[in-house]
């Protein structure tokens, strides 16, 4: 598996961790999708399938070792386990849920990139046929993985910047990304660009909503940014 096929879901309930990481992981071609704790990300892997999931230990609620030892009851993806805790004790008790690897807190990112690649090259390619990574948008329909839009049985024609943005919203359903962050991720670092962000969304919910005025799925979120909402 390359790292433009893999799907990541980082958990950490650090916003700020949460942001970096979600950043450099982008930057080094990896779609990464992010949850502030094990119940965010309960809700994102019932609807959506992992290649790897970057799970922080110690977080508010359930705790990462516990959502580990939940989810290997239920699946096999890849979890490689943050801490600030270093005991050997730790890293078995991880290991003993079901981890794959372990890294301590504080890091250098690209430790953290090398042990993602090695755990990706351990696995085989194998996709579960029956979740397709869909998303649904009333009569539209968004294929994730082909990144194609369909409206029924017809496809709906994206321009090479209207795909980038639906890759990015369909990244982080239900949640808001500003104006700054989707200008930086379309590789642009000039602030002037957010106006043509802006006339980039209109042209897109033109395509998404029955009502682009009154957008129900490409919604606006008044102080952050855009949020794509899909059924």
């Amino acid at each position: 598996m390359t790292q433009g096929d893999a799907h990541l879901l980082v958990v950490d309930d650090d916003e700020r961790i949460r942001g970096l990481l979600q950043k450099f992981l982008i930057r080094n071609g990896f779609l990464v999708t992010v949850a502030r704790d094990g119940a965010q990300a309960r809700k994102l892997l019932a609807g959506l399938e992992f290649d790897m999931i970057v799970l922080d230990v110690m977080m508010p609620g359930m705790d990462g070792i516990s959502l580990t030892r939940e989810l290997r009851q239920r699946m096999q993806t890849p979890i490689l386990l943050l801490t600030a805790r270093g005991e050997t004790a730790s890293r078995i008790e991880g290991f003993e849920a079901g981890a794959d690897d372990y890294l301590g807190k504080p890091f250098e990112p690209k430790e953290l990139l090398l042990r993602i690649n090695a755990i990706l090259r351990r696995v085989p390619v194998v996709r579960t046929e029956t979740v397709p990574k869909v998303l649904h948008l009333g009569p539209v329909r968004y294929d994730m993985d082909r990144g194609e839009l369909w409206r029924g049985p017809d496809p709906v024609r994206l321009t090479a910047t209207e795909a980038a943005l639906m890759r990015l919203f369909s990244a982080h359903p239900g949640h808001a990304i500003s104006r700054e962050k989707l200008v930086a991720d379309l590789g642009r670092d000039d602030a002037a660009q957010e106006r043509a962000v802006d006339v980039q969304i209109t042209r897109l919910r033109r395509k998404i909503e029955d009502d682009p005025k009154q957008p129900r799925y490409l919604q606006t979120v008044r102080g952050e940014g855009y949020m794509l909402q899909p059924d």
